[in-house]
């Protein structure tokens, strides 16, 4: 038996709630490659989705079929073909394509029909619901090469994929469509799950794949990954790489991205399936582990409302236990609200800061500067400190000032001096615990 240790589990976890709060709800296409069945991943892919089935998110699963119709071709003596990055289905490679999906489905439904004990399968109930969603036309002649029976998808039936998903199914759809004739069309899985996140204004569109997301300098194969990409620079990124040629190629998913993104697509992700457990950690870790495409920035520094109350007590309690800041009961920080700062991420608050003016004594107070343990380090707290800066002087102030025990050397650092507690406010100075003994730290604003 595996022995689990309360001092890093139930942090984790507490860490864990808010995302999963956050996205109880939310719908989530999933690309996973045929390479990722090749390579053995399904069962710890399944898993991995059930648990956010179990959370309360809805889920379309588009799996591909790539590795699987060469190795059907490749036994019945017949070459694969590819042109533009699209594989070339005449009617051999049609019956090939059609056998590996039917395979894969298989398999696929048989992954998430486990109930082994000791595993996140154990008593999940994931009804897998497949279907005819997709209507698809022909690629057609592109530069004189006939597609033949390859397609693009024409329109999603959104509508009754979201009916399934509202009920608790999960949507598994493979890469195949048929035109309004009962015609069959090969598809690819980045096509079919692009359409299918955009038709249904999904959340998130995750795509499992042999990258381990977009380098921050893509022609350098040890440059550190890109986590987050504005919409902007994705579409400046791509309009500078050549056209893709292989899934391999940086642009090949991050094509699919931006479109999704266009479309209407909150979030569009690249993951490497060789990860365990990526698609876990992407979405309930901060910085994530493959690249992720937004249409804004994703962190935001803004005013305080009603609404995050809950979540700055959340984030303060843990510093209010050790110490490092007072005790602030919840009413307090109702009525003191407008008085603070958030930053978020993906709608959870790991940042906090308010300002408390004294405009009698032209300061005020910096109190409960906080950003979560997890997330330091990054300039959050500094971002928070010239936003408050920024209030003070819009008031009229000439200073600020903190009261701490454990992080004078911070503000000491960004142009705060120490001052002897008398210099406090009258007002200030009737609630200074002389106990606590607080270090008094000021720094001018004129």
């Amino acid at each position: 038996m595996s022995l689990v240790f309360p001092h890093t589990f139930v942090p984790w976890f507490r860490a864990v709630a808010p995302y999963i709060h956050a996205y109880r709800g939310k719908t989530f296409v999933v690309g996973l490659t045929g390479e990722a069945i090749a390579a053995g991943k399904l069962n710890a892919i399944v898993q991995d989705l059930a648990i956010l089935h179990a959370i309360g998110i809805k889920l379309v699963l588009v799996h591909g079929f790539r590795p699987q119709v060469d190795d059907q071709l490749k036994a019945k003596g017949h070459a694969s073909r590819f042109s533009h990055g699209i594989r070339i289905t005449d009617p051999v490679a049609l019956d090939s394509a059609q056998e590996a999906a039917g395979q894969l489905r298989f398999e696929i439904e048989a992954a998430f029909s486990q109930g082994l004990p000791n595993t996140p399968m154990a008593n999940a109930t994931v009804r897998v619901v497949s279907g005819n969603f997709l209507i698809a036309r022909p690629v057609g002649i592109v530069d004189g090469v006939d597609f033949m029976h390859s397609g693009v998808v024409r329109r999603v039936d959104g509508a009754a994929i979201r009916r399934a998903i509202d009920i608790g199914a999960l949507v598994l759809l493979s890469p195949f469509g048929f035109s309004p004739t009962g015609e069959a069309f090969n598809l690819t899985m980045e096509d079919v799950a692009t359409k299918a996140a955009v038709a249904l204004k999904a959340d998130k569109l995750l795509f499992l794949t042999e990258l381990p997301g977009i380098r921050e300098n893509v022609d350098d194969p040890d440059s550190d990954i890109d986590t987050e990409m504005a919409l902007a620079d994705a579409k400046r990124l791509l309009a500078s790489l050549p056209p893709p040629a292989k899934p391999t190629d940086a642009a090949f998913y991050l094509r699919h991205c931006v479109a999704a993104c266009e479309g209407g697509v909150e979030r569009s992700h690249i993951l490497p399936f060789a990860v365990d457990g990526a698609i876990l950690q992407e979405i309930f870790t901060h910085d994530g582990i493959g690249t992720m495409v937004v249409d804004e920035k994703l962190e935001s520094l803004r005013e305080a409302t009603p609404d995050d109350v809950g979540g700055i007590l959340q984030l303060i309690e843990p510093f209010e236990r050790d110490g490092t800041l007072v005790r602030r009961e919840r009413h307090e920080i109702e009525r003191d609200i407008a008085n603070y700062v958030v930053i978020e991420h993906d709608g959870i608050i790991f940042g906090c800061a308010a300002l408390y003016p004294y405009p009698e004594a032209k300061t005020g107070e910096m109190a409960a500067l906080t950003v979560a343990a997890d997330w330091q380090g990054y300039g959050d707290g500094e971002r928070m400190l010239k936003r408050i800066e920024q209030r003070a002087r819009a008031l009229g102030l000439e200073s600020i000032f903190v009261l701490t025990t454990r992080t004078m050397h911070w503000f000491l650092k960004r142009g705060f001096h120490p001052v002897d507690a008398e210099w406090l406010p009258e007002a200030r100075k009737r609630k200074y615990n002389w106990d606590r003994r607080s270090q008094v730290l000021v720094k001018k604003l004129v």
